[in-house]
């Protein structure tokens, strides 16, 4: 919005945020700090700690996260807390958007009436308006501005409204009759895609037990031009997304009466994907006349995908821990993230390792968990005593003997 002309105000309890953009530094890897720093400049962006300057804004849209509790139910009370926050302030005629993934219902049965207290109308002092986030983080060919936009209002002049502001900036904007329809897509794109990797990692773990090559598999079924769609396996989900989002609707199914049993079978498969690397890892290592309590291993990659600096929900932490558990004496290198920082589960206070022939030949084995396209394979290939590799990337390596798929 700011490229595009508008003064945008960013709004954060986050002190250090704010204070790494106002002073023109980005700390998201997908948006070059030149960019930032030309709208920063231009004064059309600006970040703040004082909610108040909601009285002055004329769209507000709520970006905020929407994890899971333990037990795996929804928990929005960020949503709640912001909306809460844009009750008090929020002006007439303003058009308010959640772009947060939740659960169908969330944008009409809680935040709607909490923003009729007081006796607001929607459509008459406010508008208000569900349209998903979708963002691949390190997808140079889709960018915002390139990925359709779904719209949903909670009446038809706010979804109206809504689709002419995001056409000011995004090529193709779809309109869907309510927020709940909105909100359900989401949850529809999400769920499709943990249910697909779940199957295409059990096919993984048949395909080891065959003795079959399960990405050559998968290459020569994408030669079909209709029908299928390739889905990978690896040591299991990560990201905001699709670990979380399909517990949200298995949360509402519930509610209705409804069982998601894909989508509960799936989350297991996945979950269980880190605890089935530790196996191959232990398989490999006792071949090798090692146990993993006295070995030395190397984790390559704690991003939850290649070329990204975003670890949430990344599968190489409990990689890590599970390690450890066993006794094992382990390291991590990535280049995009030089210091494991305290996340939601884990603090396992780590720097990153500089790879090296000598560093490589030092550990009794190498686990391959995020393949960034900047590794140097052939040297790893070289020197790695034993690889045990979860995303194919050694694909092409002559040497296979030292090579163990997980």
């Amino acid at each position: 919005f700011a490229k595009a002309g508008y003064r945008v105000t960013g709004l954060d309890m986050d002190e250090d945020r704010v204070r790494q953009v106002n002073a023109r530094r980005s700390y998201i890897s997908d948006i070059p700090t030149a960019q930032l720093a030309a709208v920063v400049r231009a004064k059309r962006l600006s970040a703040h700690t004082d909610f108040e300057l909601i009285r002055d804004m004329d769209v507000l849209i709520i970006c905020v996260p929407t994890p899971l509790r333990r037990r795996y139910t929804p928990d929005i009370s960020y949503i709640l807390s912001a909306v809460r926050t844009i009750a008090k302030y929020v002006k007439k005629h303003a058009l308010i958007i959640l772009e947060s993934t939740t659960y169908p219902g969330t944008t009409e049965e809680l935040i709607l009436p909490e923003l009729q207290k007081g006796g607001r109308k929607v459509g008459r002092d406010f508008y208000l308006s569900f349209s998903p986030e979708r963002i691949d983080p390190g997808n140079k060919l889709y960018d915002v501005t390139r990925i359709p936009k779904v719209v949903g209002g909670v009446e038809p002049k706010s979804g109206e409204y809504t689709a002419l502001l995001y056409r000011k900036i995004i090529r193709e904007i779809h309109v869907v009759s309510t927020a709940k329809s909105a909100e359900m897509t989401k949850l529809l794109e999400n769920s499709f895609r943990i249910i697909n990797i779940g199957w295409i990692n059990e096919v993984a773990m048949m395909c080891h037990k065959m003795d079959i090559d399960v990405w050559e598999v998968i290459e020569a079924a994408k030669t079909k031009p209709f029908g299928f769609m390739a889905f990978y396996p690896g040591p299991g989900l990560g990201g905001h997304c699709i670990p979380i989002d399909p517990f949200y609707l298995t949360w509402k199914a519930r509610e209705v009466g409804h069982a998601t049993k894909f989508i509960e079978l799936a989350g297991e498969i996945n979950r269980g994907m880190p605890e089935y690397v530790v196996h191959r890892l232990m398989l490999a290592l006792n071949k090798h006349g090692k146990a993993i309590g006295t070995s030395k291993v190397l984790v390559l990659g704690v991003a939850y995908k290649p070329d990204i600096d975003d670890l949430r929900e990344s599968p190489s932490f409990e990689l890590i821990e599970k390690f450890k558990d066993l006794g094992a004496e382990v390291d991590y290198n990535d280049p995009h993230i030089p210091e494991t920082p305290k996340v939601r589960r884990h603090d396992l206070k780590l720097r990153s390792k500089d790879l090296s022939p000598e560093m490589l030949a030092s550990y009794d084995a190498v686990v391959i968990a995020t393949n960034h396209s900047d590794y140097d394979y052939a040297l790893i290939g070289k020197h790695a005593k034993l690889i045990v590799d979860t995303r194919n990337a050694m694909k092409g390596f002559e040497r296979r003997d030292h090579i163990v798929m997980a």
